[in-house]
């Protein structure tokens, strides 16, 4: 879906840009995926067993949970960005989240970050997906809009230089839509935080046993 532009920023071929349906454009913040970012480090610490980082991109967080230890896997659907991962260290699959994935059901933390909830433009359905591919005692930790932020899907399309990807839809979920929406989903909202501007919602099932007291 996003193809060569992505693929050409992550290898330093020249920038793209998200271009919206209305004629605007933002960079593609590619240098965010490719090094640590500010509040990473607490959602690496609450990460806990098998983690599954989907929309891995080029792996940051994946080989970072491998360094700390944890076994994980991170799946992408840019092989670009799948070799990258796998080039620095970490175990990656070039794969949809709404395919088959290994561990399906057996995953202890599933990641959304940097805010592939908006992965397909439909937050309920992949969060309806995560919570199949979580254990019943899992839980997935999203980066979302924070606190009075505006839940959102646009129709958006990547451009450089002279290629231009088809347009497709990206979603946008404010944590004040989270709760509702988990619980449509067959999840809770069980803790959510803030971090160097970065605002994280924790989801657990909804049958999931709740912390004593």
């Amino acid at each position: 879906m996003i193809g060569e532009p992505y693929a050409a920023a992550l290898a330093g071929r020249g920038t793209a840009e998200i271009e919206s349906a209305d004629g605007r454009r933002r960079p593609l913040r590619v240098a965010d995926w490719l090094r640590a970012r500010p509040g990473d480090a607490g959602l690496l610490l609450r990460c806990s067993g098998a983690t599954l980082d989907v929309g891995s991109g080029p792996g940051r967080l994946t080989v970072a949970l491998a360094e700390l230890g944890l076994p994980s896997l991170g799946i992408d659907v840019t092989p670009y960005a799948v070799e990258m991962t796998r080039a620095a260290g970490g175990l990656a699959l070039h794969r949809d989240v709404f395919d088959r994935v290994p561990g399906t059901g057996r995953w202890r933390t599933v990641l959304l970050a940097d805010g592939n909830v908006g992965i397909g433009g439909d937050p309920g359905a992949l969060l309806h997906r995560v919570a199949q591919l979580l254990a019943p005692d899992g839980r997935a930790l999203v980066e979302v809009e924070p606190r009075g932020g505006r839940s959102r899907v646009e129709r958006v399309r990547l451009v450089a230089a002279e290629r231009r990807t088809p347009w497709f839809d990206w979603a946008h979920l404010a944590l004040d839509d989270a709760p509702a929406l988990a619980a449509r989903c067959g999840m809770r909202l069980t803790d959510h935080w803030e971090e160097a501007g970065r605002c994280f919602a924790v989801l657990a099932h909804r049958t999931a046993a709740r912390p004593a007291g």
